[in-house]
């Protein structure tokens, strides 16, 4: 009786074991290129969310105020997509946007009325261009199906922001 126990108690051990093993084999297989496009990508939602509110408080024209305000909706929803994937796969994020996304920020807001409603446009072209561009490198070079999702989702989004400030811009 005593060895069927045992021998039960061994079955289930194997079986655990087995089913642990397989579980940490599906876990994404995360290089350094997907953790860093978490971490800008993050930095960058957080910086625009930062210059929406400051659009909506700030913009001298509807248009800038509207698109602050679209911009702070869509890059909320953009990011909070972003972390619960990073806490699924294990990366930790930055807690606020980059020294330099700061001080581009502090420059915009320096500004008032057309000059800012000029030199908000100008960042966020550049912003979005270059979220665009850390987009096509984690397609590119991730190695995560979650982590290239999140790229793939943002793409449109980033896009039709970056088409709707460059009509605003005259541009």
């Amino acid at each position: 009786m005593f060895k069927r126990i045992t021998l039960v108690l061994v079955a289930v051990a194997v079986a655990l074991l087995s089913s642990a093993t397989a579980g940490a084999l599906t876990q994404p297989d995360l290089n350094e290129q997907d953790r860093e496009f978490l971490r800008k990508a993050h930095r960058s939602n957080l910086a625009e969310i930062q210059a929406g509110q400051a659009a909506q408080e700030k913009g001298a024209s509807a248009t800038v105020r509207d698109l602050g305000a679209k911009i702070v909706t869509d890059h909320t929803k953009l990011d909070s997509d972003l972390r619960r994937v990073a806490e699924q796969v294990g990366v930790d994020l930055p807690k606020r946007p980059s020294a330099d996304q700061r001080r581009e920020l502090e420059q915009v807001t320096a500004q008032s009325g057309e000059d800012f409603d000029r030199a908000w446009l100008a960042a966020q072209i550049a912003g979005h261009h270059r979220s665009l561009a850390n987009g096509a490198e984690e397609l590119q070079e991730g190695s995560s199906s979650e982590v290239k999702q999140l790229a793939r989702d943002a793409r449109p989004i980033v896009q039709t922001h970056l088409d709707m400030l460059q009509k605003a811009s005259g541009g």
